[in-house]
């Protein structure tokens, strides 16, 4: 039987049919392999913007583009569970919750992002750290998580090289928020990772990749349902970003608050929520007893600070990071307050926050862009706190006194501040 052309199985999507198993990995196997071009992979992810998939076809692009790499397998003395973040402003979550996971008996091979538009990315928060190698290596990185029980790195070339190449094309063509290519995207590395269960945190509001609970609710329930299908136990949990997680925004400020949150200094109480709350999830799904409890033990007794520190040491950065973070981190020449006005912190458009990070050079536009990991945001006020002049919103990290300024009439335009205390909110919305 002869082959297809690529345009045919564009056509038979565009005009509304299902494809099949073999339609779709022969997609992909181009994809891989460079045997298709870049028009028509970017009309072909047009096409199922547009058009969508069965369930049955995401499975199947999943397992396509999972199977476009090697495929990771662990024989370890332990469950081996991830979590992955949909992303938001000041989620720091997974700098924290391997290393609690880890020290109750669970192994966490975490796979993670660079930041592109106003969310953040895990692993520049990682390349902040001095050394820190957040692309070592496969012998590395399981040594790192046989050893220690967690490594926080990025995906490497060999691991769905499919989805390296599909996303950079979707980015670039406005079809990013193709549910089933979403759902495609975060599956393949993480079955190529070779997990045993997969926490989603989808995260719902201003601040967020999908702003609307019934978009968020759509995509955590195609993750957990293909997640099954392909025979990877799967929970999401639907997380409130209509204001920044914990209280800063920036890559450096990012690993300070995580460090503090680990050893006891500080845990703002929204960001201890969600994180005690996930790692309780990965422990249920990893099979282990009394979860909440472990939880408490780990951090409480510094079992998962000591963790993170063995984690960082290991994979190249300094040895004493968690006993001396400010010898370490870099940090910006200018840190000014942020003064917008007097009164209750009524509502904030949290992607325009995220911005402002992205201006002042704590994220990139395009992938190519350097990061400035000093820059960001400090001590940001929640929704209902009440900010004055001696209380500002937060402070502002900048390379410059001009940077500073225009971040704090970035910030005027994003906040509002007014006299009644907003709706509380739960921070967990639902579960799926």
């Amino acid at each position: 039987m002869a082959k297809p052309f690529p345009q045919d199985i564009v056509r038979k999507k565009r005009d509304g049919h299902a494809l099949t198993d073999d339609d779709i990995r022969f997609m992909i196997e181009g994809l891989t392999e460079g045997t298709i071009s870049d028009g028509q992979v970017a009309a072909f992810a047009m096409a199922v913007y547009f058009v969508g998939m069965k369930r049955v076809e995401i499975a199947s692009l999943t397992k396509a583009m999972a199977d476009s790499g090697r495929r990771l397998s662990w024989k370890l003395h332990g469950p081996v569970v991830d979590k992955h973040s949909t992303g938001g402003v000041g989620d720091k979550v997974s700098l924290m919750l391997a290393p609690i996971v880890a020290a109750c008996g669970v192994y966490v091979p975490m796979l993670s992002g660079r930041a592109l538009g106003h969310t953040g990315g895990t692993l520049d928060k990682m390349d902040s750290i001095p050394g820190y190698a957040s692309q070592p290596d496969l012998a590395l990185f399981r040594k790192t998580v046989t050893s220690v029980g967690c490594a926080i790195i990025g995906q490497t070339s060999d691991i769905a090289p499919a989805d390296r190449r599909f996303y950079a094309l979707r980015d670039v063509t406005a079809t990013v928020e193709s549910l089933p290519l979403i759902t495609a995207s975060i599956l393949s590395k993480k079955l190529a990772a070779g997990l045993d269960a997969l926490v989603m945190d989808v995260k719902v509001g201003s601040g967020a990749f999908l702003p609307s609970t019934a978009e968020a609710k759509a995509l955590a329930d195609s993750i957990v349902t293909v997640a099954k299908a392909s025979g990877l136990k799967s929970r999401a949990l639907m997380t409130d970003m209509n204001e920044v997680l914990g209280d800063t925004a920036g890559n450096a400020l990012e690993v300070l608050e995580a460090i503090h949150y680990l050893t006891g200094k500080r845990r703002e109480p929204r960001l201890d929520e969600v994180t005690q709350t996930l790692a309780i999830e990965m422990l249920k799904l990893g099979g282990i007893s009394n979860p909440a409890a472990k939880v408490k033990r780990a951090l409480d007794s510094g079992a998962a600070a000591e963790r993170f520190g063995r984690m960082v040491k290991s994979l190249g950065g300094p040895g004493d990071l968690v006993e001396r973070p400010a010898k370490h981190l870099p940090k910006a020449p200018v840190v000014r307050p942020a003064k917008l006005g007097k009164g209750v912190v009524t509502y904030m458009d949290v992607a325009d926050v995220g911005r402002v990070v992205l201006a002042l050079g704590g994220g990139r536009r395009l992938p190519s862009d350097r990061i400035d990991h000093a820059v960001g945001l400090s001590d940001v006020a929640g929704l209902g706190d009440v900010i004055g002049p001696k209380r500002p919103f937060c402070l502002i990290h900048a390379r410059s006194e001009h940077d500073a300024a225009q971040a704090e009439a970035a910030l005027k335009a994003a906040v509002l501040v007014g006299e009644t205390t907003p709706r509380q909110r739960a921070l967990i919305v639902g579960r799926r």
